[in-house]
């Protein structure tokens, strides 16, 4: 939660012509680090899964590598997009650069993506072999709308993000968990949230068994993390980075929950977002605010770091 020194600067991932925030905007610097492309060799277009693996109720995570994880930061957008410098976003790519690489992935940050670059750099990720991966952690920082993410020049649909690893587009990626987490607003709605009397009562949700099948659905063994529910605004402090990003970050650094599958952190995230946070700006039309991020699971098993 932002600290009595934090408040009037925090802010939305949206289009500023929807609604001005005149606060303070303090951003960190933060060096990251580049692609710049990489050796490829053919990939087999086929799949081939163990019985063990198909009937195991988690992922396998013992692979030689956990794999590949890109974050992409976009802070600044050309003049004529009427975009403003997301202020805190250095913030966010520095804590899950962090966090990734505790969780062992071979982390590549990303700065400034025109929204042709984003595409064009999930489609080479997808070309590589990951053969010898657990997974894939995408992260995307930026502006958004409903449906799409920009990038410095122009937008791009969320969907189309995904695409490049569905069914034999990337079969080395087959049966494995593909991990997205999105920070971006969805929408131009204010969630004013309600008043509660709470009571504490938590319950574990039992994941299905796997069934043996002879194909794996192309949309299969996704898991979406959004920073807000579709239509809202999703918020950033222009200081300590956005709520979404703020509480995964401390989730995954929490020892206390080091044992949890990875959907049920992001549930202890949502809880995080949604009782912990609260927009703190001197425009009233923004004060006040809530924020409950969104999972989307096509997850067919339990996600563990640590092998099983």
């Amino acid at each position: 939660m932002a600290d009595k020194g934090d408040m009037k600067r925090d802010t939305t991932d949206a289009n500023p012509n929807l609604v001005s925030d005149t606060d303070a905007r303090h951003g960190t610097g933060y060096s990251g680090l580049f692609s710049k492309g990489s050796t490829r060799k053919p990939v087999p277009r086929t799949k081939v899964l163990t019985e063990a693996e198909l009937h195991s109720p988690h992922y396998k995570m013992d692979h030689a590598k956990r794999g590949k994880a890109i974050i992409i930061n976009n802070k600044e957008f050309k003049g004529n997009m009427g975009l403003g410098d997301r202020k805190g976003t250095d913030v966010d790519a520095s804590v899950m650069y962090r966090r990734l690489e505790e969780l062992d992935f071979d982390v590549t940050l990303e700065h400034n993506l025109t929204a042709d670059k984003m595409q064009h750099l999930l489609n080479n990720l997808s070309l590589e072999d990951h053969n010898d991966c657990d997974s894939l952690f995408v992260v995307v920082l930026s502006h958004g709308e409903d449906g799409v993410v920009f990038g410095t020049e122009g937008s791009v649909e969320v969907k189309k993000l995904f695409e490049p690893f569905k069914g034999d587009r990337c079969p080395s990626l087959a049966g494995k968990p593909k991990i997205f987490a999105i920070q971006a607003c969805r929408g131009s709605q204010f969630d004013d949230g309600l008043d509660v009397t709470v009571a504490d009562a938590e319950g574990m949700m039992e994941v299905d068994r796997t069934v043996r099948t002879q194909s794996i659905p192309a949309e299969a063994d996704f898991l979406v993390a959004y920073s807000v529910v579709p239509g809202y605004y999703s918020w950033r402090n222009s200081t300590n980075g956005s709520w979404f990003i703020q509480a995964l970050s401390s989730a995954l650094e929490d020892k206390k929950l080091k044992d949890l599958d990875f959907l049920r952190l992001l549930t202890v995230v949502n809880r995080r977002v949604a009782y912990c946070f609260q927009s703190q700006t001197s425009d009233p039309r923004m004060a006040l605010k809530k924020q409950i991020p969104c999972i989307t699971s096509m997850l067919t098993k339990e996600i563990y770091f640590t092998p099983k």
